[in-house]
């Protein structure tokens, strides 16, 4: 990631005078121009970009002398990584700097080569059924026969033969491709977050180069960040800060309407892994952004490279002032050909938002005539609407648009045998298909991408700091809110809360919170998380002073109290650890009421302490009056009832809490992947380290222990625990992992028969099959879910909670959690 300097003295000759005149640079890392000291062309080789024109036609007024510097990095489009794009980075990487020349472009030769590759893809490609392909085949026979290469006056008449078959327009009726300038740039992936704010500049500078120069040029950034204006708030941030002077010329096209703002979203955030608060916050910081910097608010939501799409997100997307919504990702479904292009997304409640996935299944078009006929070709809501997107521009890395891309779409701007083609806009776009809606199909649900299910659980540091990071900002607000209600003299700490809120959607960036990314940017994420963790603690113990002065002063009184405050919004009776007298950690049972404080003093003995035996043969079972366990040896759960019904939980000759270990050998996307035969490998974790034994013996708590070996060099040591008035087990489970492309998950097979599990997600819940019936079940294997699932049935059920995981699944009757 190191990045080096070059100063370029140039000196053009004056018999150039009257030419075209390009500074050509060819490196395999990603480079940008400096002029005046100001950036002004980025230079990637595989963007095809590697020139940067000095002059259009060199006057004799113009400097023929002048000093340019090249910032040139130790990376590539795609990072750094040896062997293979997603291989890692490369410690010994080198940047090679292959050509540096000062040359003459010869305009009119170019634009002869377009003609003809224009012409000769009609040729092949409409096929011998279509009496265009085979003019456009005689007229570049035509073409070749008439130029003579040592003569440039005969480039001219060739070029009005091509000017002759692009003229020839097509018929009313034919299909109409909304064409965008776009530039995808990941905020992290295969390259640090810093890396990602020079792709930014070098992306944009030379979007805005090429709007100087081609003002039909439009341009929308989405959430992925290639040529972000448009679309990730963060990006803009960046740019905003290191890089002015861009930043003000990129502000002139948004006025302009040609750079245009679209995402609303602080970062293109993973669409599935983030809380309901999280993701309102991603659209407030977002939108808030583009008002204020832009005058406007994004009214289109662009996501398009997020790993699937929750049933929360229409809902949420209505209340943040957006009703479009453009993704093309579920183009990658590995099983199931997604049934629509354009058509209505409802949510969970009945929101429902138009979406449109544009039909070439890509957001890094090139212009060429193959992928407007696959654009129409693949259209898969023909005769409904008659419009569709086309996103042009090198993505992921950045790179964005070239002029040899907006030659060719000029080319067949309307020509006859191709679909008409337009610079258009995102709202000129979803405008005229809100227009044409009236026979649009609706998908209600989640949008299911299938593919890159283990991006639910890679990473389990990044998982773990996601939730508890999630958790802590909610305790800050609702005790600092509190506090200023009661005019306790809080100064409420919104700025502190919109840093911490910032660094902590960043981290939920789609390549980020799923871990799909390098081990530097997983570095990064977690100093985030400790920074939200440090400042989070100290803003909410600011809070609690305030809130609670009164209470934390000492009366006298001969017994010690401790406060204990309810930042949820029910009633919570709990068993909590406190510090004792002596410093050894006392239990004691407390009821809090909702968003409520409760001072505990004498401990409470409950009316049903926990009982727990050690059985003859080793197991061990606890019991609390609300539901009774029994653990073998092995810490496997034999049986779980619900007092009060009578019922096990767990099927006879059965085990819950059954650790099995997976192999985990993907295709090809080690990071995001988990593929179906996976389930084919399955094995029981068997091998025992030490055996259940009782660690506390009942009353207010009881809990037992054990350790496990997993694989050949991992351990796992586990706490169940069961309180007193609780109505659900505890299992505190620490896993020492040492296994490369291994996958471990816990199961829990129940005494319950339902075809569908139910999963909580963004304030709600969704149900899935638990059946695999079609390939619209088995291919959702592996899915997500929030803090918990359940498999019920009418008057009985069980639910399976977690604190820090996203990855589980439920078939037949077994509940699994990805460890």
């Amino acid at each position: 990631w190191e990045t080096c300097w070059f100063k370029v003295e140039l000196s053009i000759p004056l018999a150039w005078a009257g030419r075209e005149v390009h500074f050509v640079w060819e490196s395999d890392g990603e480079g940008m121009v400096w002029r005046d000291a100001q950036p002004v062309q980025g230079l990637t080789k595989e963007g095809e970009k590697t020139s940067y024109i000095l002059t259009r036609s060199l006057k004799e007024s113009e400097p023929h002398s002048l000093t340019l510097y090249v910032e040139l990095a130790c990376n590539g489009l795609f990072g750094a990584g040896k062997g293979s794009m997603i291989a890692p980075p490369d410690p010994d990487r080198r940047v090679t700097l292959s050509k540096a020349e000062l040359v003459v472009f010869n305009r009119d030769v170019y634009e002869l080569l377009v003609d003809l590759e224009i012409l000769l893809d009609m040729a092949q490609l409409l096929g011998e059924e279509n009496q265009r392909s085979f003019q456009a085949l005689y007229t570049a026979n035509q073409m070749v026969n008439m130029c003579d290469v040592t003569d440039p006056s005969t480039f001219p008449p060739a070029r009005d033969l091509a000017a002759a078959i692009f003229s020839q327009r097509n018929g009313e009726s034919q299909h109409t491709i909304h064409a965008m300038g776009h530039c995808h740039i990941d905020s992290a992936w295969l390259w640090p977050y810093e890396e990602t704010i020079r792709k930014c500049a070098r992306s944009w500078v030379t979007v805005v180069h090429l709007m100087e120069h081609n003002p039909e040029l439009t341009f929308a950034c989405s959430q992925l960040g290639l040529i972000p204006v448009l679309w990730q708030a963060q990006q803009f941030e960046w740019v905003r800060s290191c890089y002015p002077g861009l930043y003000a010329r990129i502000q002139h096209f948004v006025a302009k309407g040609q750079f245009i703002p679209v995402g609303g979203t602080w970062v293109e955030m993973d669409g599935n892994l983030p809380s309901g608060e999280s993701m309102v916050r991603q659209f407030l910081q977002g939108q808030r952004f583009f008002q204020e910097q832009f005058g406007r608010i994004c009214s289109e939501f662009w996501l398009p490279d997020t790993f699937g799409y929750s049933a929360q997100l229409p809902q949420l997307m209505r209340g943040c002032g957006i009703q479009r919504f453009l993704t093309q990702k579920l183009s990658w479904n590995l099983v199931n050909s997604f049934p629509h292009h354009t058509f209505f997304w409802e949510g969970i409640d009945g929101s429902q938002v138009l979406t449109h996935f544009p039909p070439g299944d890509s957001y890094g078009m090139h212009g060429r005539v193959e992928e407007m006929l696959k654009t129409v070709k693949n259209n898969k809501d023909k005769g409904r609407v008659n419009h569709s997107a086309f996103l042009f521009g090198f993505g992921d890395g950045g790179g964005g648009p070239t002029q040899k891309m907006l030659d060719r779409m000029k080319r067949m701007s309307n020509t006859d045998g191709l679909p008409r083609v337009q610079i258009s806009t995102p709202d000129q776009l979803f405008s005229v298909l809100e227009k044409e809606s009236s026979q649009l199909c609706t998908w209600v649900g989640e949008l299911f991408l299938e593919l890159h299910n283990g991006t639910y659980t890679t990473q389990a540091q990044i998982k773990k700091g996601n939730r508890e990071c999630e958790r802590i900002l909610h305790d800050v607000e609702v005790l600092s809110s509190l506090a200023v209600a009661q005019g306790r003299g809080l100064q409420y700490p919104a700025s502190q809360l919109q840093r911490l809120w910032r660094l902590l959607l960043l981290n939920q960036f789609h390549d980020v919170l799923p871990g799909s990314c390098i081990q530097l940017v997983v570095e990064d994420a977690l100093q985030y998380y400790t920074e939200i963790r440090r400042a989070g603690a100290q803003l909410q113990e600011e809070a609690v002073q305030s809130l609670c002065r009164d209470l934390l002063q000492p009366k006298g009184q001969s017994t010690p109290s401790t406060l204990v405050l309810n930042t949820l919004s029910w009633e919570r009776t709990e068993v909590i650890s406190r510090p004792g007298p002596d410093g050894t950690e006392t239990l004691a049972l407390v009821t809090v009421p909702s968003m409520g404080y409760a001072l505990v003093q004498e401990p409470f003995v409950p009316p049903q302490p926990v009982a727990v035996s050690k059985q003859e043969d080793g197991s061990i079972t606890m019991e609390n009056g609300l539901i009774a366990v029994c653990l073998d040896t092995m810490g496997h759960l034999t049986s779980l009832q619900l007092l009060d019904s009578g019922r096990s939980s767990v099927p006879d000759g059965c085990y819950a809490n059954q650790f099995a270990l997976f192999d985990d050998v993907p295709l090809y996307w080690d990071a995001w992947d988990v593929m179906d035969y996976h389930l084919e490998t399955r094995k029981p974790v068997t091998t025992l380290l030490k055996p259940l034994e009782i660690t506390l013996a009942g009353g207010l708590r009881g809990s037992v222990r054990f350790s496990l070996q997993v694989g050949k060099s991992s351990t796992l040591t586990q706490e169940i625990v069961l309180d007193a008035a609780c109505p659900y087990l505890r299992f505190l489970t620490q896993v020492e992992w040492k296994e490369a492309h291994k996958f471990l998950k816990v199961e829990f097979p129940v005494q319950v028969r339902s075809t569908n599990a139910t999963y909580e997600i963004q304030f709600g819940h969704l149900q899935r099959p638990t059946h695999w019936n079609t390939s619209w079940d088995w291919a959702r294997f592996e899915v997500w879910a929030h803090r918990w699932l359940d498999l019920s049935e009418h008057g009985f059920g069980v639910a399976l909670l977690n604190d820090c995981k996203y990855g589980a699944s439920a078939h037949k009757n077994i509940l699994s959690l990805s460890l």
